[in-house]
C-alpha cells in the first residue's frame, strides 16, 4: 500500500472534490484508537498529497484509463472521460440539461471576460436588451449579482458563479480561452450620465473705497 493507493481510495469513495488539505486531513486522521493497524501515513503533508495527485493523474492518462482525475476550482475528482459520455448518459437519462442558447452564450461570455459588468454595459456590447438573458443565466446558476457600480444611478452588477467554473471545467478565471487578450480588448460600453457638479462662485472682491 502506498500513499497514491490511499487517495485514489479517498477521491473514490468522495462524493465531491477533495482538496490537498482534506485529504490529508482525512489520512492523517486514521488509525486511531479504534484501529487495529497503525497509520503509517499520519506525518502525511500537503506537499506530498499534491505530488501523490499529481502521480495518479499522469498514470491514469498513460494508462488509457476510461475516467482521469480532474482538479476543478473547489478540488481533484475522479470522473469518466468525456470520450465516453455517449455511454454513461445512458444511465442518467432524465438528466438532460437544456443547453445555452447563442444569446445566453455570448452574453456569459461577456461578463466572465469582463467581470464585474452592469446590464447596460452588456447590451452595448451586444446591442440588444438582455434581460431576459440575465434572468436565464441567474436562475440556472451561471451568473449572480456581485453588488452595484459606483457610478450615478448604481446600477446592478454582474458576475459568474462557482458553478460557473464547475460547468465548464475551469479551476478559475484565468483558464477562460485568450483570457489576457480578451480582458484588454476594446468593447462598447454604455454612455454614462455625468452629474453636474455645482462649482461655488468666487466671493466678490470688496470695492475699493473712494477718496
Amino acid at each position: 500500500m502506498n500513499l497514491a493507493q490511499v487517495i485514489e481510495a479517498l477521491l473514490f469513495a468522495s462524493q465531491k472534490p477533495l482538496t490537498p488539505r482534506e485529504l490529508a486531513a482525512a489520512i492523517k486522521g486514521a488509525g486511531g484508537d479504534d484501529e487495529l493497524l497503525p497509520n503509517e501515513f499520519a506525518k502525511v503533508t500537503e506537499a506530498q498529497v499534491a505530488a501523490a495527485l499529481e502521480q495518479l493523474k499522469l498514470e491514469y492518462v498513460q494508462q488509457n484509463r476510461a475516467f482521469q482525475l480532474a482538479e476543478k476550482a473547489e478540488g481533484w475528482q475522479l470522473m469518466s472521460d468525456p470520450a465516453y459520455g455517449s455511454w454513461v448518459r445512458q444511465l442518467f437519462p432524465a438528466v438532460k440539461p437544456a443547453r445555452l442558447t447563442p444569446p445566453s452564450l455570448e452574453t456569459l461570455a461577456i461578463i466572465a471576460y469582463r467581470q464585474p459588468i452592469t446590464r447596460a454595459d452588456i447590451e452595448a456590447v451586444r446591442g440588444v436588451a438582455v434581460d431576459g438573458v440575465l434572468q436565464n443565466l441567474m436562475e440556472r446558476g451561471l451568473a449572480k449579482i456581485a453588488g452595484r457600480a459606483e457610478v450615478p444611478g448604481r446600477p446592478l452588477l454582474y458576475e459568474t458563479t462557482q458553478f460557473f467554473l464547475e460547468h465548464f471545467g475551469l479551476r478559475d478565471l484565468d483558464e477562460l480561452p485568450n483570457a489576457e487578450e480578451l480582458r484588454t480588448r476594446y468593447l462598447p460600453v454604455a454612455p454614462r450620465k455625468e452629474e453636474s457638479a455645482l462649482v461655488p462662485e468666487s466671493p466678490s472682491e470688496p470695492s475699493a473705497a473712494q477718496d
